[in-house]
């Protein structure tokens, strides 16, 4: 139930949507009685829609999220293992075309080329079912075994856990699947602006992880905004990092989490 509410919900609720819908209801207000009200209803959503794509709405959502976990320095003791969440694959693009398509979570999956790498007896392990409402016979774990064998970093020695639809999901079954001795170190790799929320959840499902983000969208800086070049990429951060705000707030009141904004 509550992956279902949320997959609702964050359809209506996404910054971006917020401001189409409600210029919707002011064009749609516009046309009755009550014409100055869908005015300011329009103007208002215009305004919002400006400021989401040109502003810098998404940095300052999005900095104080992307600043709250640094990447580990160079010179740690090597870890265990390395945990990836999913959320790079597009699964139903990637289903209907055959080939693997990657979103702007693309770094996802190449980051631990160069850790293992630097990281070579570390045990690697992806976690990511479909997050599609109806399902998907091509998951994320299929289409990231699939990049990850043609790079040559799979060798046959990587797990994959392929039936989680959300983060709590990734921490309970990838907990189960390694089942991590006490002392162990992994490195978690998701996105910046997802790793409060991450951390929170496998520490509370008896995770612990050391916090390795990437995809990073801003310069980390509240006081010096990164204005992205592009709509599309504002309008992205925008609603990305509104997620991720009401995701730490819901994952913590249904105690998924044990910290409204976990800290390293």
């Amino acid at each position: 139930m509550f992956f279902i509410a949320s997959k609702i919900f964050e359809f209506f609720y996404a910054p971006s949507h917020f401001a189409l819908f409600a210029l919707m209801l002011g064009v749609g207000l516009s046309y009755t009685r009550h014409v100055t009200a869908g005015r300011r209803v329009i103007t208002a959503s215009a305004v919002l829609l400006m400021v989401i794509a040109f502003g810098p709405m998404g940095h300052f959502l999005a900095a104080p999220l992307e600043s709250r976990f640094p990447l580990p320095p160079n010179d740690m003791t090597p870890p265990d293992g390395i945990v990836v969440l999913g959320g790079s694959v597009d699964e139903e693009l990637s289903g209907q075309m055959g080939r693997v398509a990657l979103n702007d979570a693309a770094e996802r999956l190449t980051a631990p080329i160069e850790l293992l790498r630097r990281y070579p007896h570390a045990r690697l392990v992806f976690t990511g079912g479909s997050a599609a409402l109806t399902g998907a016979v091509y998951t994320e774990a299929r289409a990231v075994q699939q990049f990850w064998r043609e790079a040559g970093l799979d060798r046959g020695d990587v797990l994959y856990e392929d039936h989680s639809r959300n983060t709590f999901e990734n921490a309970v079954f990838t907990r189960d699947l390694v089942k991590p001795k006490a002392g162990e170190r992994w490195l978690l790799v998701t996105s910046a602006m997802h790793m409060p929320r991450s951390v929170g959840v496998f520490r509370k499902a008896g995770f612990p992880v050391i916090a390795y983000p990437v995809d990073f969208r801003t310069n980390g800086d509240f006081w010096r905004p990164h204005l992205a070049s592009l709509t599309q990429s504002a309008v992205g951060a925008t609603d990305f990092a509104a997620h991720e705000w009401i995701g730490l707030v819901a994952y913590y009141l249904t105690g998924k989490t044990g910290a409204l904004f976990p800290a390293p």
